[in-house]
């Protein structure tokens, strides 16, 4: 089980930010500016996170299997047409298409895991899966790279398209059939229920926001780190700059460890080490010196990863009816993160360079510190007021 969804971790992120790593090539093929390429990116993520919420309701239905393979086989194939894009519409438009097919795969991923698994073994699974799409994101980006240097950008997308064939291949194969999943009615007004519901709850209120806003912070350096790589005083090629995503090796550890971090320090302290980890390599990547700039994309990458599957998987611990819906609430919020972080911080390369981009990022970031201080103020106040030793204990936790 964690095998397969490993592989369709890979597949989701290696064919989500298939164009990331290429857009220098990209802008310079269309003669485009960086923001209107990185729409590349961020339509696949904006139209990931409109459709995910209906998707996940039909995993409801059809099962958390079902709507996954039909989900990747939809984006591996059009995966196979992307590389053929006479122009950048059409490119954003297939693009966008395969942010719909994905859409169908985050949520159900996560509410299958929670479904299948013993609740303590939920969070490391999800960590694993996490971790396939950091092997997957790293994997893609370093192959497409390499290939478009010797053959050209859209070479580098049809590798791409080859790997997330493989992935899903080996999905199919290893996945176990569920065998605790019951169907649940898909009629519009009980969906609308459950989502109500679930945004009622302050604390997936706040998994939500938190995931929106490290995927802005993240969406915004990877987005642009490219450009700044492929100029003065760096100048690396295609290769080279596709070479620098496995730094994503270090997101497949941290997300590894997220069940012995939440263990030993808790959610929120897991959350305080993931954010301070991502700051500090925000502030080094401002650095002129490219081995300085590396470490703190590092320490980025492994703070994102860290906070991302803290998060997520606390979605899926906290509900226990309509997991499915749960998980896509948290997957919209983190998508439009995304998007919204991928547009913005190439505008803000556009207009101010790097530190445009890195004072987005931090700003994102402390936003997510906000929150997390937020509600460790709320659990000390509970705390206090508990009438027992017990009680406070459970309300800290």
């Amino acid at each position: 089980m964690n095998l397969a969804l490993f592989a369709l971790g890979m597949a989701t992120f290696g064919l989500l930010f298939s164009t990331q790593a290429l857009l220098p090539d990209i802008t310079a093929a269309f003669s485009v500016r960086a923001d209107q390429a990185s729409w590349t990116v961020s339509a696949t993520t904006l139209a990931l996170a409109l459709a995910v919420l209906p998707l996940s309701a039909l995993s409801e239905r059809l099962g958390r299997r079902r709507t996954m393979t039909v989900s990747v086989a939809a984006a591996v194939t059009l995966a196979l047409a992307v590389p053929f894009a006479p122009d950048l519409t059409t490119l954003v438009a297939l693009r966008a298409a395969q942010g719909v097919a994905i859409a169908g795969i985050p949520a159900s991923a996560v509410a299958y895991l929670s479904e299948e698994l013993p609740r303590r073994a939920v969070v490391g699974a999800v960590g694993l899966f996490i971790a396939g799409n950091s092997v997957g994101g790293m994997t893609g980006r370093v192959l497409s790279g390499w290939v478009a240097e010797g053959w050209g950008w859209r070479a580098g997308l049809a590798a791409i398209a080859a790997l997330s064939l493989v992935c899903a291949a080996v999905f199919a194969l290893l996945l176990p059939k569920a065998r605790n999943f019951r169907p649940c009615s898909i009629r519009p007004g009980a969906v609308l229920r459950t989502v109500r519901g679930h945004l009622a709850q302050p604390l997936l209120l706040r998994l939500y926001a938190i995931g929106l806003l490290l995927m802005a912070a993240f969406s915004a350096v990877y987005t642009v780190i490219g450009f700044r790589l492929a100029e003065d005083p760096f100048g690396l090629s295609a290769g080279l700059i596709g070479s620098v995503f496995l730094i994503y090796l270090v997101g497949t550890g941290s997300s590894s460890a997220t069940g012995p971090a939440v263990e030993r320090l808790g959610r929120r302290g897991a959350l305080y080490v993931a954010v301070t980890t991502a700051v500090a390599g925000l502030l080094l990547t401002l650095s002129g010196r490219l081995a300085v700039v590396l470490v703190g994309l590092v320490l980025v990458t492994g703070g994102f990863f860290l906070g991302h599957a803290v998060a997520s998987s606390a979605v899926g611990r906290t509900v226990t009816e309509g997991r499915a819906q749960a998980s896509a609430l948290y997957q919209v919020a983190y998508y439009t993160g995304g998007s919204a972080g991928g547009t913005v911080g190439a505008l803000a390369y556009h207009h101010a360079r790097w530190e445009g981009a890195v004072a987005l990022a931090l700003t994102a970031l402390v936003l997510t510190a906000g929150i997390t201080l937020h509600a460790t103020r709320r659990a000390v106040v509970a705390g206090r007021a508990a009438p027992g030793p017990a009680t406070a204990v459970r309300t800290a936790g």
